[in-house]
């Protein structure tokens, strides 16, 4: 099982194009998934090179994510890949465009070997200060929210993407950003059952592969942030929301995650607090370093097995909806 603990991980690359020394390392580590920022996908073109020379260096095929939300945040940019922010479609209720527009992308990115959307977002615009939000939310309504969510996963799916919901369990209370630091937000567990809880409900209910948490510290639920909280993960995601699907942290190279420790530290403590995906932006070497982390730990028995297998095989479930399986 220790040859496997690479499935834990997705990480990218910087520049334009893969490294030689990224392509070894995905051979020799095997990790789950490739996730690709906008450096790596524009041209188009040069994106579905890119993504054929990884496929012909990995023994299990890996997913393949991107952030395509929309507006600011579109990793592929140009027709037909890029689409208008979900806050203008929201605020003058053009879900049916939207459901065009989007459509139009998830088949395009399908076609180019994308497998999964970092997406919907189910935050709610609560907070006008929230810069890091801004623009890429549905509204500041559950009601308004849930049925972008719901279109979006179902579009998605029929195009053969799987869906990564975020930021659970809510960020738009928050004022600041967690790529720049550790985040806070003042409501309780009765206010996420009240507020924040419906968008992500509506996201597990529409078959959400993967939920994404996020660097958020919520004083009143937990000592300790989303991204190394059981509290979070178990009690809200696993047993309120009843998710049986993968979790998967935010960037763990953000700043929101500099106190959590090195980066082997910081994802031991993510996998601990319940999360299946350890994500390593575009630092493959910080990747390295956590997975050597993992398998040292695993050698010396403090990684526990059940608890390792039980990642494995969400993970492995779930590429079995892309036609290859984790073995």
């Amino acid at each position: 099982m220790i040859d496997r603990i690479g499935q834990l991980f997705i990480t990218g690359y910087e520049g334009e194009t893969p490294s030689e020394d990224y392509l070894a390392f995905l051979e020799r580590q095997n990790p789950g998934g490739i996730i690709l920022f906008e450096e790596n996908c524009n041209p188009h073109s040069r994106a579905e090179s890119s993504l054929q020379k990884i496929s012909a260096r990995t023994n299990v095929p890996p997913f393949i994510a991107v952030d395509q939300e929309g507006g600011r945040v579109c990793r592929f940019r140009g027709v037909p890949a890029e689409y208008g922010a979900p806050s203008d479609y929201a605020e003058h209720d053009k879900i049916d465009l939207y459901a065009e527009h989007f459509s139009r992308s998830a088949y395009y990115l399908r076609s180019l070997g994308i497998n999964l959307l970092l997406g919907p977002v189910a935050d709610l615009n609560l907070n006008r200060d929230n810069q890091c939000l801004q623009g890429r939310t549905f509204g500041s309504q559950s009601s308004r929210v849930i049925p972008f969510i719901e279109r979006t996963i179902k579009i998605a799916h029929k195009a053969g993407l799987l869906t990564c919901t975020k930021h659970f369990p809510g960020l738009g209370a928050a004022k600041l950003d967690p790529h720049e630091e550790l985040v806070s937000a003042d409501y309780t567990y009765q206010t996420f059952l009240n507020r924040e809880s419906f968008t992500f409900q509506a996201a597990v209910r529409s078959g959400s592969d993967m939920i994404m948490t996020t660097h958020l510290l919520l004083p009143s639920l937990d000592n300790y942030p989303a991204t190394i909280s059981q509290v979070v993960v178990e009690k809200l995601l696993r047993e309120t929301l009843a998710f049986d699907g993968i979790v998967i942290t935010d960037d763990l190279l953000m700043k929101g995650a500099d106190r959590f420790g090195n980066h082997g530290e910081r994802a031991f403590k993510a996998f601990h607090a319940g999360h299946d995906i350890l994500l390593f932006g575009r630092n493959y070497r910080a990747a390295d370093e956590a997975i050597q982390y993992f398998k040292q730990a695993y050698r010396k028995g403090l990684l526990d097995s059940d608890r390792l297998r039980s990642s494995l095989n969400r993970i492995s479930g779930i590429k079995s909806k892309l036609t290859a399986s984790v073995v």
